[in-house]
């Protein structure tokens, strides 16, 4: 009888296992109804990727109340997004936040205020990211070092982590700079701003998510699943 009342256990684990695996997980993606044109197609791009990693996704302007990301899975934020238009909306979410748009970051409470010191847009045809903790998932199994990210080069937005941070990589040569970098739930960001949910800094700027290359799109997809908690397909 245990044996039996065993095997119904590890069955309806499996069961269990199987629905939350198939049922499709939510993104609100953030941005702006009328954005640059090389923007409207960059984040029409992304919110199709996002459908292809198996979210269901619905947009919100910067303006909406952040009442819309409640039962979400993930608040995507565009680098097409205004931050002085976003303000603190996300920052208190219990819903995980991906945010690429670096001027937003002091408002979310993952970085200092000082622009250019604490966060900013390292200008120029940027290419390169050095990858500093390859084990970690966000790394998306790429090897520790430099990495070609893009396919041209193109500016690259960064943050500076705050003691609780998870730095998964720098810019050669600025180990204060981090295009990637992410806080687990709970964890200390800026001064004792705790983490909410998780939250991770992407470096993709208005346009750039086109431009990403094989490594480069990894890099994207293991943000966004780790974020939400999704296994890597």
């Amino acid at each position: 009888m245990k044996n039996i009342r065993r095997l119904l256990f590890v069955a309806l684990g499996l069961v269990a296992a199987a629905l939350s695996a198939a049922a499709p997980r939510s993104a609100l993606f953030v941005s702006q109804v009328k954005p640059a044109p090389e923007v409207i197609a960059a984040d029409a791009k992304i919110q199709e990727h996002l459908r292809e990693l198996g979210f269901t996704v619905t947009f919100a302007d910067q303006y909406d109340s952040p009442a819309a990301a409640e039962g979400k899975d993930l608040v995507f934020i565009s680098a097409g997004a205004s931050a002085h238009r976003l303000e603190g909306k996300y920052r208190a979410v219990a819903v995980p936040v991906v945010v690429c748009e670096s001027y937003a970051l002091p408002h979310l409470g993952m970085t200092a205020r000082k622009q250019d010191e604490n966060f900013g847009t390292k200008e120029g045809q940027i290419r390169y990211l050095w990858l500093v903790n390859a084990p970690h998932p966000l790394a998306a199994g790429l090897s520790a070092g430099m990495v070609n990210v893009v396919k041209k080069g193109c500016p690259m937005n960064w943050g500076q982590p705050g003691p609780g941070a998870i730095v998964i990589a720098t810019f050669p040569g600025e180990l204060d700079k981090s295009p990637l970098f992410a806080y687990e739930k709970g964890a200390t960001m800026e001064g004792e701003n705790l983490a909410p949910a998780r939250r991770v800094m992407l470096f993709l700027d208005g346009d750039t998510f086109p431009n990403l290359n094989e490594a480069g799109l990894k890099l994207f997809d293991a943000a966004v699943l780790w974020a939400a908690g999704a296994p890597r397909n």
